[in-house]
């Protein structure tokens, strides 16, 4: 089947899996899309069906119950084809201890029937061109984990499954990774993060599924998530009698909002912004369960 550039990237219904087949279902009845250039994010806590669904849409699980296309293809009839057009980084980095680096590389670009990447430019955008030539069992995890991402990246991948991608790794170097991620988004690449960071999924993702117990609970944008769910509330400072006084109030209450335009009218205002609800605040608010 042959996806005309209007078609979504993802699009799933009904997804059910169950690992023993004995009723224990991991994931349940999911259905979901994700448009060209878009970056999805599924957030939830370990456990919640995140790996499984992604597991799914890449092949690594057979399509038990519901229908579903990625990138043209039919998740009932899955073809060689289909791994020449996506990229997977995978939380737990895979890679081969005895060979280098640049080995890695060189060895997993033979895979594809398609177009591929040097490997000693993607390990100069995740900054590994310094230990091209190790053995990988000699990196720490954090370098794993960066070898693996560069891995994902090695096939130009129109589709690009992102697992935890900054988890283990310091601030500068995460830094460094949601760059490229924002770099490939903008170059048109379709991303799905599969993640429990919140932060991570409201800085880089245009839609947001939650899920909880194999269920999805929720899609939307942030914006529209805190617009709907988060108190909206503003937080002011301002001059009394020589001091600083803050006060917080809502501009949803009424008498709140009349102590605002009192404080405007009367009082010197120093600073004053709005402040939303937290993803993680609002995950919480919508599912009943924490993050961890």
């Amino acid at each position: 089947m042959t996806q005309t550039s209007d078609a979504p990237m993802i699009q799933v219904k009904d997804l059910t899996y169950s690992y023993d087949r004995d009723g224990r279902t991991a994931i349940k009845d999911i259905g979901f899309t994700v448009g060209r250039g878009e970056v999805f994010a599924l957030l939830g806590p370990s456990g919640a069906g995140k790996s499984t669904t992604q597991g799914i849409l890449t092949g690594l699980l057979p399509l038990q119950q519901g229908t579903g296309q990625v990138a043209g293809q039919d998740l009932h009839r899955i073809t060689r084809s289909l791994f020449n057009k996506i990229g997977v980084s995978f939380e737990q980095s895979n890679v081969y201890g005895k060979l280098t680096a640049r080995e890695n590389l060189a060895f997993y670009r033979k895979l594809f029937d398609t177009a591929t990447i040097e490997p000693m430019e993607l390990l100069q955008l995740v900054g590994l061109d310094h230990v091209a030539d190790k053995p990988a069992n000699t990196f720490s995890k954090g370098m794993k984990h960066r070898l693996t991402f560069a891995r994902s990246m090695i096939n130009r991948p129109e589709l690009w499954f992102l697992d935890e991608p900054t988890t283990g790794l310091d601030p500068a170097i995460a830094s460094t990774i949601k760059d490229i991620i924002k770099d490939k988004k903008h170059a048109g690449t379709t991303i799905m993060l599969t993640t429990h960071n919140m932060t991570l999924a409201d800085e880089l993702s245009d839609r947001i599924g939650f899920i909880v117990d194999g269920e999805l609970k929720l899609v939307d944008t942030p914006r529209n998530l805190k617009l709907r769910y988060g108190e909206r509330l503003v937080q002011v400072e301002y001059k009394q009698d020589g001091q600083t006084r803050t006060e917080t109030l809502s501009l949803v209450l009424e008498n709140e909002r009349q102590r605002l335009q009192e404080i405007i009218s009367q009082y010197e205002i120093e600073t004053m912004h709005t402040k939303e609800a937290t993803l993680e605040e609002i995950f919480i608010k919508v599912t009943g369960r924490g993050l961890i």
